[in-house]
């Protein structure tokens, strides 16, 4: 992580340097300066780590995260909500932020996701297969169809044919995963992400056809932001080899050039 920290360092001290006409680094001058980075909620492994070696490298500057489904995040932003970068787990809700003027610059993208089944470890449904969630009886949750991994669900649905009964819809895929943990349902969609992160909490069942609904998150400073040389080497911290590393070791796939 420290390699591609520096490349930020070096990358917040010219621009800083520049815009702040040779003013001291927020490191320098210990006021600290907090940066506000809104991420989607599948994203939370990954980016508190991220977040943790970059206060490391940048005394005096704290990193506040805000966890969400990405929806609900983008309507907080488009009601004033302040913050410096977000990271979504779907290219629409960014392209919502885009058309309302939010976004500064062109988003990057930073990861994949797939969709897999998490059922409790002793699989009380005995889930199989995509087609098994629709047998009767089977207590589903799911993501609302406005969140990432909701709309990814629907894009299985319409590509199998299989119609799906949820007992629940929730606003962000980490809701799902927790009902499931805790006994309350018998199978829930979620990312691969979140089965690897929960341990032994849930167990995955894998299914072919997740591959059909692959989610690509876009990262992006925003427009509104004070701290637009802090976004920029946050970002540069995030799709940097080592950032890459850490979304790799987390379960995410790699984006396409």
């Amino acid at each position: 992580m420290r390699r591609v920290l520096k490349a930020a360092a070096v990358l917040l001290a010219g621009s800083l340097a520049a815009g702040l006409g040779g003013c001291a680094t927020p490191a320098d001058d210990g006021a600290g300066k907090i940066l506000t980075v809104f991420a989607a909620a599948s994203l939370q492994g990954p980016f508190t780590s991220i977040a943790a070696a970059f206060e490391e490298q940048y005394p005096g500057i704290a990193v506040r995260l805000s966890f969400a489904g990405s929806s609900d995040l983008v309507t907080q932003l488009s009601q004033g909500a302040p913050a410096d970068v977000f990271a979504s787990a779907d290219a629409r809700n960014m392209a919502g932020l885009q058309d309302a003027g939010l976004v500064e610059g062109a988003p990057q993208d930073i990861a994949t996701n797939i969709l897999t089944i998490a059922v409790p470890p002793a699989n009380p449904a005995t889930i199989g297969s995509f087609a098994d969630l629709a047998n009767p009886g089977v207590k589903l949750v799911i993501c609302a169809s406005q969140v990432p991994c909701g709309a990814a669900t629907k894009t299985v649905e319409r590509e199998t044919g299989v119609v799906l009964k949820p007992v629940s819809e929730e606003a962000s895929v980490t809701d799902v995963l927790g009902k499931v943990s805790s006994g309350e349902a018998d199978a829930g969609l979620v990312y691969a992400t979140d089965v690897l992160a929960a341990g032994g909490k849930v167990k995955g069942v894998p299914f072919a056809e997740a591959g059909k609904a692959v989610n690509t998150y876009p990262i992006t400073a925003l427009h509104t932001s004070r701290n637009k040389d802090l976004a920029a080497a946050f970002i540069a911290a995030v799709t940097g080899p080592d950032g890459r590393k850490i979304l790799t070791d987390a379960g995410f796939g790699t984006p396409g050039p």
